[in-house]
């Protein structure tokens, strides 16, 4: 049973529902009418990425989660090191068969987005600025992959909103390298806030989010479009406030709350794309149920995950 829950864990159910979303918008917007074995590839297979892409950052960074945070699967012994890397290669492996049966170009794309998911993790992650921009681009691949799925290869004029993806996730990713701070630098590893600080890192994640709103709002926009950006963009400024306005230097518990609301603006903005793809009858409802499972998941577990192992007690100010 522990080594169950030790999966669960590792799945982080509050970012999983993300992915799954940005690979629906693809295909929504690059076909009006998917068929759904189309919009379900275009959601499994990402999400098996995902999950691929978070086995494989336990198992490289088991030796800087010992130094951290001890109390997650790995390092706690409630999952070996062998276990992670094996779920990590077989979920590559059913993405990758998933992926080469629906449109078999796309396994160009998995194997990218696998050699840039592993390089994030071994190489990329402790190199600054440029890690958070790989991370971002998972993302992007994700949104390509979901527009394979209705075409055979991604619109031209749909790689502005891969970039918009990139752009807001490596953001988001920076935003999450505040929070670990402290357990980055005593772990040897030079993010861009332990390499530049708090006061530079927000400065990137602000033009980052600046860049982002901006290809949004050249995007067409229906009315279900705009009123969705609309929250997503009033999230995401309530986040970079909430680390602007925390004392310096920066506590772990600020910045982890801004990146809770970043995981919630971020399903907000996927689904403004679902919604201007496949309309607002299609995107509202997944919405509010990906909001609803996101915000339960981290209120019970996340606390638990980053900090230590009382679950159900929410990060405090």
């Amino acid at each position: 049973m522990d080594t169950v829950k030790a999966h669960f864990e590792t799945w982080r159910p509050y970012t999983t529902t993300y992915v799954g979303l940005v690979g629906l918008a693809g295909a929504t917007l690059a076909a009006p009418d998917p068929s759904g074995w189309s919009l379900l590839g275009a959601w499994a297979v990402p999400t098996l990425g995902w999950l691929a892409g978070l086995y494989g950052g336990d198992y490289f960074d088991r030796e800087l989660d010992a130094i951290a945070k001890p109390h997650r699967p790995i390092p706690s012994g409630r999952m070996t090191a062998r276990g992670a890397l094996v779920a990590m290669a077989l979920c590559v492996a059913i993405g990758a068969a998933a992926a080469l049966a629906l449109n078999w170009r796309t396994v160009f794309l998995v194997v990218a987005a696998l050699v840039a998911g592993v390089s994030y993790s071994t190489f990329f992650k402790a190199r600054g600025l440029s890690g958070n921009l790989v991370r971002g681009g998972l993302t992007a691949f994700a949104f390509l992959f979901g527009t394979m799925m209705t075409a055979t290869y991604p619109p031209l004029n749909l790689l502005a909103v891969a970039g918009l993806f990139w752009l807001h996730d490596a953001g988001t990713n920076l935003v999450g390298a505040l929070r670990d701070l402290d357990g980055d630098a005593e772990g040897g590893y030079q993010t861009l806030p332990v390499r530049r600080g708090v006061t530079v890192s927000l400065a990137c994640a602000t033009g980052l989010y600046a860049l982002w709103l901006l290809i949004a709002l050249t995007l067409p926009m229906s009315p279900g479009y705009a009123v969705m950006l609309g929250v997503a963009a009033a999230l995401g400024a309530s986040a970079l406030v909430v680390v602007l306005r925390a004392p310096r230097p920066l506590p772990r518990k600020p910045a982890l709350r801004a990146h809770e609301i970043l995981v919630l603006e971020r399903i907000v903005l996927a689904c403004a794309l679902l919604c201007q793809g496949a309309g607002p009858g299609f995107a509202v409802p997944l919405a509010v149920v990906a909001v609803s499972v996101t915000w339960l998941a981290q209120h019970y577990m996340r606390h638990r995950y980053e900090f230590a192992p009382t679950l159900g007690v929410v990060a405090g100010p």
